[in-house]
């Protein structure tokens, strides 16, 4: 049995429950970060090896380097952002400041220089690792910003559903409008299409990032007499058997989604091709231009009506048990696609409905679940460090992320997967079927499994926040 620590940790929190407007406002911050992360896990791999000219395995290679080097930046940014103190909070002001780096440096990882292979490659590695480095410095205090805007678990469910009904409404902006704008912005010239496109979603996020400081307020503070302390807030974390779980989870959950996404551009182009949707009394002709966007976009609002209804799965089940059963059947209807050919259009398109409806809640949940556990370990151990509670989960998040951009190319390469959008071989086809079904479906079914031993039920969770706010009020 879990017991709690002496009394202290934070000031008195006060308005528990947030208004609607400052609802929306936190989770404007997460569309805008999903413009980026989609177009990373989707387009980039694709982008590197069909327009930038890179092979799969150089590709896989980079993506491994700078993503391990963005990952171990994330507690970094995490314990700079707790030590941090303005005016304006510790989160938000880095929200502010960096939306317009963060935009100029999507705009140059998509440009195209014109440089030899040795050249594109260096250049690759160095805008790359700019844009993610900028994006983990906005993302951080982003995500720990939820975990301070208001000391009530359940109310943070809500401001979690909020956040990732925005977050999806980013991914359905990438998935219907990227390939379309690079065609129509590019006029045939892919390279310049890539680079307006990012610079045009880049106007966009700098508009979301400046409405989420602007709208959102920080509540819940260490007291005065908590030190920061670098040692102990490390040593906290990895005694922080919640968090350990959820983290495990989210490395393969993550792996799960981003071999599934990075697969589907190289799928479509590659092994579906062009296709024809045959409804009655009529036939669509679908470029696999068309037949990936709307596959995306299908799946994207799919996604969005699971992660609105969480609220209805947890008040029948326990957060992680929701989140462990809706990610397994995600993964095995996933599976499914290894059995579908070519033509099955109906089948294709149905499959990545059940697939998204049911990896919508996991989202919605994965962050929800991440604030409990910054409340177990102020509970447990009497110190709060949201923020490096946070940014260790973006670094878990982000091998993830890593694992499953480095094993696409890599498998690709394995396949024998020749860049430059020509012709694949029988066997490289045959990877790429792979790498859209049973690969990540193995992935997502050990993340799910892991969760079902995360301890802290709803119930528990309440006793938690009711003996916190007893603390704090005596602290005050």
């Amino acid at each position: 049995m879990d017991t709690p620590a002496p009394a202290s940790a934070s000031a008195p929190p006060s308005r528990p429950y947030l208004s609607v407007k400052e609802k929306i406002g936190y989770s404007l911050g997460d569309a805008a970060s999903n413009i980026y992360f989609q177009t990373f896990v989707v387009f980039l791999p694709s982008f590197y090896t069909n327009v930038f000219g890179i092979s799969a395995t150089a590709m896989g290679t980079m993506l491994l380097v700078t993503r391990i080097f963005d990952a171990i930046n994330d507690p970094l940014m995490g314990m700079i952002a707790d030590r941090t103190e303005t005016r304006w909070g510790k989160f938000r002001p880095y929200i502010a400041a960096l939306a317009v780096p963060l935009a100029v440096g999507g705009v140059l990882a998509f440009t195209t220089p014109d440089l030899g292979d040795t050249g594109k490659l260096v250049y690759a590695y160095l805008t790359y690792s700019l844009l993610i480095v900028l994006y983990t410095a906005v993302n951080v205090p982003y995500a720990a910003l939820m975990g301070v805007i208001t000391p009530n678990s359940a109310e943070r469910t809500t401001v979690s559903t909020y956040r990732f009904v925005a977050a999806f409404v980013g991914q359905l902006i990438i998935g219907a409008t990227a390939l379309p704008l690079v065609s129509r912005l590019g006029d045939g010239n892919t390279q310049l299409g890539w680079q307006l496109t990012m610079a045009l979603y880049g106007l966009l996020v700098v508009g979301l990032l400046l409405a989420t400081f602007f709208l959102t307020r920080e509540r819940v503070q260490p007291a005065p007499r908590q030190q920061g302390n670098v040692r102990e807030d490390l040593k906290d974390l990895t005694r922080n058997k919640p968090w350990l779980l959820i983290a495990g989870a989210t490395v393969f959950q993550l792996t799960y989604i981003v071999m599934r996404g990075s697969a589907t551009p190289y799928y479509f182009e590659f092994y579906v091709q062009d296709q024809q949707l045959a409804l009655p009394g009529r036939t669509f002709d679908l470029t696999y231009e068309v037949f990936t966007s709307s596959f995306l976009t299908l799946g994207t609002i799919a996604t969005l009506i699971g992660a609105i209804g969480t609220g209805l799965f947890t008040k029948r089940m326990n957060k992680n048990t929701t989140y462990a059963a809706f990610l397994i059947t995600s993964a095995l209807f996933s599976g499914g696609f290894f059995l579908v050919e070519p033509d099955d259009v109906l089948a294709i398109y149905a499959l990545n409905v059940f697939v998204s409806f049911f990896f919508g809640a996991v989202s919605v949940l994965q962050w929800a679940i991440y604030t409990d556990t910054a409340d177990f370990g102020e509970w447990k151990f009497g110190r709060r460090a949201t923020a490096l509670i946070m940014a260790a989960s973006l670094f878990a998040l982000k091998l993830g992320l890593t694992l499953g951009g480095s094993l696409v190319g890599w498998i690709l390469g394995g396949y024998g997967f020749v860049e430059g959008g020509v012709a694949q071989s029988a066997e490289t086809l045959e990877g790429i079927r792979l790498l859209m079904s049973l690969y990540p479906a193995l992935f997502g079914i050990i993340g799910g499994l892991i969760m079902l031993a995360y301890p802290l039920t709803d119930r528990m969770m309440i006793t938690i926040e009711t003996d916190l706010a007893a603390r704090h009020a005596e602290a005050s």
